[in-house]
């Protein structure tokens, strides 16, 4: 339900932030003497992750819920989402004991759904409805026309917005209390409802700060729009991302980051990844490839950073164990560790003796290796995967592996081959 003024104001984000103290977690602004030192700067994390629903989504469905009429809300609330926003309506529904359906894409995974069925409870009814979301949420609107139901945008929504912004007001409260100016905020880019309320807060009480959107690099919807001018669906998506992996961002939002984000950035997919080990290793500290999306930009622009104060919004901290292997993975890639290749082997023995003594690395070790026995040839192609100790040595390596196969594949250089055999 959108409000009929078109601007997000400071005066609607103080508004959001006074309904919200006593509904959820003031959430720490912490030092991290890790980053700090590792950056040469003052960095201190905003823990959003420690949320109820471990995510600032609950802020944004909170809000813009209960500025619906009593009578209103009473018929049910309505939203799209396979993630932390179906979990705010989801939470919010049992706090304020609402009926509310949540329409989420037939692939969503186990986890997910019963994670919202557990913070919803009774009130809240799963619709598995579409194989993308973009059917998952015009079949939400239907069903909100059908039933006089209020829809509860996930970012293109001026209650939304607003709600997200309160944290914004935590952030500078207590930098304040700490006699601490915030020199650079960062925060993660998906649809742009977070970004839009921080910056507007940001912006009336802190001008001076510079805000950034970091965005993946295979989802940066708002780049798109701000290189075109107006909200511009992406051709494609990394879904790796999934809690910024959004194809177009919000007209308002749009407009609201237009006015207040100094800097766009965007960060490889394998490099939040590497965010990802590198906090949980050091810190303790579980994040969602959303929500290390503020920390991995702190590498692209750390030339920027010295003796700075920083703040990352740890936007959330949603992250399935299972997808664990896919991030180590991902990390190993965008580190130059990790390489695939399909190699065409003598069919003898001693062919992979061969390979390991004149092509390897001393340090290397091969970490996949699939064939099958060809009939009748001399030759027959092999799926290896190859972990080099060292990621300088991977132009020895080439140079020998084309003396062996004048003809193998770099997976690497061929997406589709990789997705299909690795």
């Amino acid at each position: 339900m959108t409000t009929n003024t078109a601007v997000l104001t400071d005066d609607a984000v103080l508004k959001a932030y006074e309904v919200l103290k006593p509904i959820v977690r003031h959430t720490p602004l912490q030092f991290s003497a890790y980053l700090s030192q590792k950056y040469g700067c003052n960095v201190y994390l905003k823990r959003e992750d420690l949320q109820a629903v471990r995510s600032f989504k609950i802020r944004g469905a909170y809000y813009a819920i209960s500025q619906v009429p009593a009578d209103v809300r009473q018929r049910g609330v309505v939203c799209a989402s396979a993630g932390n926003h179906a979990q705010g309506v989801a939470w919010t529904s049992a706090k304020m004991a609402i009926p509310a359906t949540i329409f989420m894409p037939v692939t969503t995974p186990k986890q997910k759904v019963d994670q919202v069925k557990f913070f919803g409870g009774d009130n809240v009814t799963i619709e598995l409805t579409g194989d993308t979301f973009d059917e998952t949420n015009s079949a939400a609107l239907v069903f909100c026309e059908q039933h006089s139901q209020t829809f509860i945008a996930p970012f293109d929504d001026l209650n939304t917005m607003a709600g997200q912004g309160s944290l914004a007001v935590e952030v500078f409260n207590d930098a304040a209390e700490n006699g601490t100016n915030v020199d650079f905020l960062f925060a993660a880019i998906g649809g742009g409802g977070l970004m839009s309320g921080i910056s507007t807060h940001a912006k009336a009480v802190s001008p001076q700060t510079t805000v950034v959107g970091v965005e993946p690099s295979g989802a940066a919807s708002m780049a798109k729009a701000f290189a075109v001018g107006h909200p511009q669906a992406l051709t494609s998506v990394d879904k790796f991302v999934d809690g910024a992996a959004v194809q177009k961002v919000g007209r308002l939002t749009y407009a609201t980051c237009q006015d207040n984000v100094d800097r766009l950035i965007e960060v490889p997919e394998g490099l939040v990844s590497t965010t990802i080990l590198d906090l949980y290793t050091k810190l303790a500290l579980v994040a969602e490839p959303a929500g290390a999306l503020s920390i991995a930009a702190l590498e692209v622009y750390k030339d920027r950073l010295a003796g700075k104060n920083v703040v990352c919004v740890v936007s959330g901290g949603n992250n399935d164990i299972n997808r664990m292997q896919e991030i180590e993975e991902r990390s190993l890639i965008h580190e130059g560790l990790q390489h695939y290749f399909v190699v065409n082997f003598a069919q003898r023995a001693g062919a992979l003796r061969q390979f390991v003594s004149e092509v390897l690395n001393p340090d290397d070790d091969i970490t996949k290796f699939e064939y099958t026995k060809k009939v009748n040839s001399a030759q027959g192609p092999v799926l290896i995967g190859v972990r080099l100790g060292e990621a300088k040595n991977l132009n020895q390596l080439l140079s020998r592996l084309s003396d062996f196969d004048a003809n193998y594949i770099n997976l690497q250089e061929n997406q589709m081959l990789y997705r299909m055999l690795v």
